[in-house]
């Protein structure tokens, strides 16, 4: 029955999206045509033009939001998470609709109100959506459309998930106790959740109980038991959540998937796959293409002063490590004299550093040797927001003394990133550049890349750690 509770929210929140972005695009028209708050200069174009696009609209937000996984359930729920993925979605889906209707008609639809219509549709799309939530939660709170369940295991894993779940009486679940395999423990409490009886008793208390979900939380040394536990419940009608503690092993973007029926875990995995690849992608693209068109003369300013002022190639060019270890080029103006590290092999680069020229070393405070990146990007070996890729010389040696030092290579390497931003970029702290790196991994989305680029321009051009 809760399930198709669940399976009704979801509808009316699909309801809900296409009927706001149906009527975002009318109000919009009506706004951009007819309110007088912009002067219209050629003509009002016919209503039934706009009308018609509407099926491409329903049909698209549908599709796109589906992909986004905006209509799985969240019954666990993070509302800015889910705000920033409507704002993804509809960027996405705007784009998807500017490219079909310049495609497909003749007519030359306003950009103003294609404008309008993205503002509103997502904003109050992102108001309804977290309205509805806060409703639903609500009547949680209040005691109805609850979950009864039992939790099997007192021990470290039981206790951290009915923490977890107590932290959060909007979810609707209730817990009725604790099963464990010492009789002396029955009748004591536990984060105030009392343990109710031994693992035998497990028919008997969801029956008597009427429990909806079972969770499972033992050890991996407890195998036996589990087998047991599992096998008893085949014949209840419950759902049942396996929580062994596999999660001191998650590192990164741990989950379970499905393999031709068989559940797979995932400890971990890079998080850059499918529509946000395409999103990231997408986004270097433009962004390098135009920065490259835009900056060309600055760059040929920076080029003809690197040969005028020092002998060498106006390039330098240095291996380093990409996505999922690849090896490629990084692209630089040299800042540096030829055969600078001739003597001393592979080091850090210092303040007051004697290889730098003296052009080298206004471009390396301003960071302005690091544009020809912008071509590593529009290749491909680079992104435009990522960890920093690091010389495979240091990465031997910090994969070794730096726990999960090799998970920042789990996504493209960028022109900039969380750390640099932050104040750690050069000879800074190696550990916290990492804590860094991995937080951008975990929580990336399009609106934190954009985030961390207007930061840039503010904070990572210019860093007293740019040596």
């Amino acid at each position: 029955m809760l399930k198709k509770y669940n399976q009704l929210f979801i509808f009316f929140l699909f309801l809900a999206d296409i009927t706001i972005a149906s009527i975002s695009w009318i109000a919009a028209y009506y706004i951009r045509f007819y309110s007088n708050l912009i002067p219209v200069t050629k003509g009002i174009p016919p209503f039934n033009i706009y009308l018609q696009i509407l099926i491409y609209i329903i049909v698209i937000w549908g599709i796109v939001f589906k992909a986004f996984g905006l209509y799985q359930p969240m019954r666990i729920n993070n509302p800015v998470n889910e705000a920033i993925k409507v704002v993804e979605a509809s960027i996405f889906s705007v784009l998807i609709l500017i490219a079909i209707t310049y495609g497909l008609y003749e007519h030359k639809f306003s950009r103003i109100l294609m404008g309008l219509f993205f503002v509103s549709s997502t904003f109050l799309t992102i108001f309804v959506r977290a309205t509805l939530r806060k409703a639903l939660h609500e009547i949680r709170k209040r005691g109805y459309n609850l979950r009864y369940v039992i939790i099997v295991g007192a021990g470290e894993i039981g206790q951290k998930i009915s923490s977890a779940i107590l932290s959060h009486p909007e979810l609707g679940i209730k817990i009725v106790g604790f099963l464990t395999r010492h009789p002396e423990k029955i009748g004591t409490k536990i984060n105030g959740i009392p343990v109710i009886g031994l693992y035998k008793d497990i028919q008997k208390i969801i029956r008597e109980r009427k429990i909806d979900q079972v969770y499972v939380a033992l050890p991996l040394d407890a195998w036996e038991r589990m087998k047991i536990i599992l096998s008893s419940l085949e014949e209840e009608i419950v759902d049942i959540k396996l929580v062994p503690d596999f999660y001191q092993y998650v590192t990164l973007h741990g989950g379970v998937e499905e393999l031709d029926g068989l559940p797979i875990i995932n400890l971990q995995e890079s998080p850059f796959y499918g529509w946000r690849r395409m999103i990231k992608r997408g986004m270097d693209i433009v962004i390098s293409l135009f920065a490259i068109i835009f900056l060309s003369p600055l760059f040929l300013v920076i080029a003809l002063a690197v040969k005028l002022t020092s002998p060498g190639p106006i390039l330098f060019k240095q291996k380093r490590m990409g996505f999922d270890g690849v090896i490629f080029e990084i692209y630089k103006f040299r800042s540096m004299y030829v055969d600078a590290e001739k003597e001393t092999g592979p080091v850090w680069a210092k303040k007051d550093d004697p290889r730098r020229t003296p052009l080298g070393a206004f471009l390396r405070r301003t960071s302005l040797d690091e544009l020809p990146q912008f071509f590593n990007v529009l290749k491909g070996d680079m992104s435009l927001i990522g960890p920093r890729p690091e010389r495979p010389e240091f990465i031997e040696k910090f994969k070794k003394e730096i726990p999960r030092y090799m998970l920042r290579h789990k996504i493209k390497a960028g022109m900039s990133g969380w750390a640099q931003v932050n104040g750690f970029r050069g000879n800074s702290s190696i550990t916290k550049r990492i804590e860094h790196d991995l937080y951008y991994i975990e929580n990336w989305s399009l609106t934190f890349d954009l985030k961390i680029l207007w930061l840039t321009l503010w904070k990572g051009i210019f860093n007293k750690n740019a040596y």
